[in-house]
């Protein structure tokens, strides 16, 4: 009777506690992939006078990603008119890297914002 008391009682707690260490390595194994991979960020620069900005934005990245190749490949767009720098496909190491170049002023992820409907919206419609 005694086996069957200790057996019913710590049983249960076993269990979630070996749930709780499987959820947890998964999730940082899955938090330190994740962080490796290559996100979209914006790169805000500043450019000398009298050069070619797209020229000048694959000079930078090139010193971060080892080559003039893999910086065209990483490059997304290069900003000209109302801001000065380039979006790219980096990862958090490069962008570590990125940031501490000469004329980099920030590097921010790219972020997607959409607009929230409600009354408003509606009086601009009629």
């Amino acid at each position: 009777m005694e086996g069957n008391f200790i057996k019913n009682r710590f049983s249960p707690l076993i269990l979630v506690a070996l749930v709780s260490l499987i959820l947890i390595f998964l999730m940082a194994k899955s938090s330190a992939s994740a962080s490796a991979e290559p996100e979209v960020q914006i790169v805000y620069m500043e450019r000398p006078k009298d050069v070619d900005p797209e020229a000048y934005d694959i000079q930078v990245l090139s010193s971060v990603l080892g080559s003039e190749e893999a910086a065209k490949q990483a490059l997304l767009y290069s900003y000209k008119t109302a801001a000065s720098g380039f979006s790219a496909s980096l990862t958090p190491k490069q962008v570590e890297d990125i940031k501490k170049k000469e004329g980099v002023l920030h590097v921010a992820p790219n972020r997607t914002l959409q607009l929230h409907g409600g009354a408003g919206n509606k009086r601009l419609t009629k």
